[in-house]
């Protein structure tokens, strides 16, 4: 019986004969040679089929196969230089599972709205499959560089009985007698958590009721947010550039097949090491004046302000020191100018937009009721909250990054749609 593996794994059996569960991905034929494209999920191979060397059963068993069917084959991994992966199948046997018939996702052009509808096949074909496998990776390397410092992962709830950010964007749902919202952020939670293990991380789905139809937004999607306590804006920002770079360079080690899969140039990649450039708010607003943009102090960003300023510069940049007016409550103040608050956004190059948003936290009891009062915030709901500054505040700070607009910079893709697996969007909760 040859050794079972997988078209990835078949690397270390040259010369050997094995078996691989697969899928025909596609096929051609010159007669007597049939040229079989296999994928398993750990990549993709061909195998050959020579009519005079295989049984006429096999050779049958081999022509019967249509696209999508699924097979066992069996047979001699050889080195092969033309290859992309370095070697190929001459096969053996080939032991038919299913004949896929009618498979919809067929080699020609089809239109955005039906790889969407048919999204849970379309993952099957090899860009699609690359985003994924880019995708897990940049999953692992950010639990990987927590786990190297120290950090300790802390899921918060889903179901929050109200929002500090406004309830507008939020899907409500029932608990049972009560209103309940499907969290936007573990934010608060986490720093509850900070100050019970010192520095913690989420990582977890979160939900926006937005009425948006831009590449850059999903209705669900994956937030990673660290807490840290003892922690000041200036060292939130160092830990900020070297989290990214972690990320980056390990996509560019572990994942080169999946990013020349999706033709991406890795050498805007390359610069992304830490340290990251800064500007403030006041400078950006300046900036964007000298560049003919009608723009006043005291307004946020949008896409194309964020995109010219970023066009300055070959990888992620900071803006830090926003007006207080317009950013969340629990931001806290410059102590040398209270009009501005210390966070940063941090704005990745090629026009993906923010990928972090963070800020230094505020502290102080007094201003914290202060801010609630302000803003108009339920102060039964969080309560608990407002304790974490009554029994012993510390200087904490934290950000959130926004996986797959991350994953979508890192692999260059137009549109958010293509980095999650099954995509919640404006007009589509199928499949």
């Amino acid at each position: 019986m040859a050794t079972k593996t997988t078209i990835g794994e078949a690397r270390n059996y040259i010369g050997e004969s094995v078996t691989i569960g697969c899928w025909l991905h596609g096929k051609r034929s010159s007669g007597k040679i049939q040229f079989l494209q296999l994928r398993d999920g750990s990549g993709f191979m061909q195998a050959v089929v020579v009519k005079n060397e295989v049984s006429e059963a096999v050779w049958e068993a081999a022509s019967s196969l249509t696209q999508e069917s699924s097979l066992y084959v069996s047979g001699v991994i050889r080195e092969d230089s033309r290859s992309k992966i370095g070697y190929e199948m001459t096969v053996e046997n080939v032991e038919v599972i299913q004949i896929s018939t009618d498979y919809p996702i067929t080699p020609k052009e089809h239109g955005v709205d039906f790889l969407m509808d048919h999204r849970h096949l379309w993952i099957r074909s090899p860009r699609q499959r690359a985003i994924l496998v880019i995708r897990a990776q940049i999953i692992q390397a950010v639990q990987q560089f927590f786990n190297e410092r120290g950090f300790h992962l802390v899921d918060p709830p889903i179901l929050t009985p109200s929002s500090c950010e406004g309830t507008t964007n939020l899907f409500q749902t029932k608990y049972f007698d009560e209103d309940a919202y499907l969290t936007q952020s573990g934010q608060l939670y986490m720093e509850a958590a900070a100050m019970a293990l010192g520095r913690v991380y989420s990582f977890g789905p979160t939900f926006r009721a937005e009425k948006s139809k831009t590449r850059r937004h999903l209705i669900e999607f994956w937030m990673i947010e660290p807490e840290m306590a003892f922690v000041d804006h200036e060292e939130n920002l160092r830990i900020q550039e070297q989290f990214v770079s972690h990320i980056v360079q390990s996509v560019l080690q572990n994942c080169r097949k999946e990013l020349e899969t999706l033709e991406r140039d890795t050498s805007k990649l390359e610069n992304v090491l830490a340290p990251f450039p800064r500007i403030s708010y006041d400078d950006a607003v300046k900036f964007l004046n000298e560049k003919g943009f009608e723009f006043t102090w005291g307004e946020d960003f949008g896409a194309p302000h964020e995109t010219a300023i970023a066009e300055n510069y070959d990888k992620p940049v900071f803006i830090e020191r926003y007006p207080t007016s317009f950013k969340a409550f629990y931001m806290k103040p410059d102590p040398q100018r209270p009009e501005v608050v210390l966070c940063a956004d941090l704005i990745a190059p090629e026009g993906y937009g923010e990928i972090i948003g963070g800020s230094q936290r505020i502290d102080d009891p007094q201003l914290m009721e202060q801010r609630f009062e302000e803003h108009e915030l339920p102060k039964e709901a969080y309560a608990w909250y407002l304790d974490l500054r009554k029994y012993g505040s510390v200087p904490h700070s934290g950000f959130g990054l926004g996986l797959e607009r991350t994953v979508a910079w890192i692999c260059g893709l137009d549109h958010v749609r293509e980095t999650i697996p099954f995509p919640r969007l404006l007009y589509r909760l199928y499949p």
